[in-house]
């Protein structure tokens, strides 16, 4: 049977330094595991505005359509804060999230024991936490017409529709849902059925989907300005986070700060299933492109290392060697190996963006 295929999109900023490590992790599952993986490579976002004089070229979109999953470095910058919306690098992410439908986004917010004391939080309400955001990603405010900014009477009017239709609604029902028979068995969903029509048809078919199909999972509800709140009170109390592409953009980024960097999470956007049985997918670390610190070697790779765990194993049904991967990280961790970003008061040198993929390799071989 042929390999299993990886198209990787590095980006911009950190994106490319943090890669580089990915692909040391790849090579080694396919000369250590006999996991081997036929990798391509192109460019997203300003690599490919730079390139192409767009953030996505066509033929860049069809390699993603038609590869098994695609490994996203990081977009953007401020040397293209100036062009035109239309062509700015967040505009091919966007692109790629839309055609390939990738419409559920898992955004897991887990605290490694060894960074517990990173959180703004007290370690007794993170320590162990692990929570799984399940955010609608192609449909809602972003992408719902009418959309701009028009002229009414002489004034400015900036326009965004949400929207979402009963199928929209019920394939993130679904996906929450399975997610949460293989965890903790509890789904919240979490919208603004309070003041917003669209949270009004969300949480009902939410309730269909979970009588009809999934009546074991426990089910909540919870309006998303409490939920945020809710995060911070006391965030144990989640397992699967269910919500909507605007609040699941906010939500996630409050629960990934939680967990103490940003330099630590994954995330992954899924799509139906293509002919092979592997769903469409694209896997990101949460970060941004983070131009202060590019091409100084302080980058934190593991969050991108660990969306490839993402990869393995929800896209290659590979979930022991993620978990190795995993423990592996944890392992380095809890060794004290930490980047610039994950260095504490008592001060220390911290690694290089190399050395963290050395010592986590280091690991890995340890686990043999």
């Amino acid at each position: 049977m042929a390999n299993p295929s990886l198209l990787i999109l590095a980006g911009d900023g950190i994106g490319p330094e943090v890669m580089d490590e990915v692909k040391r992790i790849i090579g080694w599952f396919g000369d250590k595991r006999d996991l081997t993986f036929d990798v391509s490579e192109d460019l997203v976002g300003g690599a490919a505005y730079d390139a192409h004089g767009v953030p996505l070229h066509d033929d860049t979109m069809a390699k993603a359509q038609d590869v098994d999953a695609v490994l996203l470095g990081a977009v953007g910058g401020p040397k293209y804060d100036d062009l035109d919306f239309s062509v700015k690098p967040e505009r091919g992410l966007l692109r790629l999230r839309k055609e390939m439908d990738l419409f559920a986004n898992l955004r897991p917010a887990q605290c490694f024991d060894a960074l517990a004391d990173f959180s703004s939080l007290k370690k007794e309400l993170i320590a162990g936490l692990d929570i799984m955001i399940v955010r609608e990603l192609t449909s809602g405010v972003y992408f719902g017409e009418p959309r701009g900014i028009h002229i009414e009477n002489n004034m400015r009017v900036g326009i965004n529709t949400q929207r979402y239709t009963e199928a929209e609604i019920e394939r993130a029902a679904r996906a929450a849902f399975e997610l949460a028979k293989k965890r903790g068995n509890k789904v919240c969903s979490m919208e603004k059925a309070n003041v917003m029509e669209s949270g009004i048809l969300w949480r009902d078919v939410v309730n269909e989907v979970h009588q009809a199909d999934y009546a074991d999972v426990e089910l909540s509800h919870m309006y998303a300005d409490n939920g945020a709140m809710q995060l911070v009170r006391a965030p144990k109390q989640f397992d699967v986070i269910l919500t909507d592409n605007l609040f699941g953009d906010i939500l996630s980024d409050c629960a990934a700060m939680l967990t103490g960097s940003l330099g630590m999470l994954p995330s992954a956007s899924l799509g139906l299933p293509m002919a092979n049985g592997r769903p469409k997918a694209m896997y990101e670390p949460v970060h941004g492109s983070a131009p202060d610190i590019t091409g100084q070697a302080k980058a934190n790779p593991i969050a991108c290392i660990l969306s490839f765990a993402m990869a393995l194993r929800y896209s290659f049904d590979q979930g022991a060697e993620a978990d190795r991967l995993e423990a592996a990280i944890e392992k380095v961790l809890a060794d004290g190996a930490r980047t610039a970003d994950l260095m504490g008061p008592e001060g220390g040198t911290p690694l290089s963006t190399s050395e963290m993929g050395d010592v986590i390799l280091a690991a890995l071989d340890a686990s043999l």
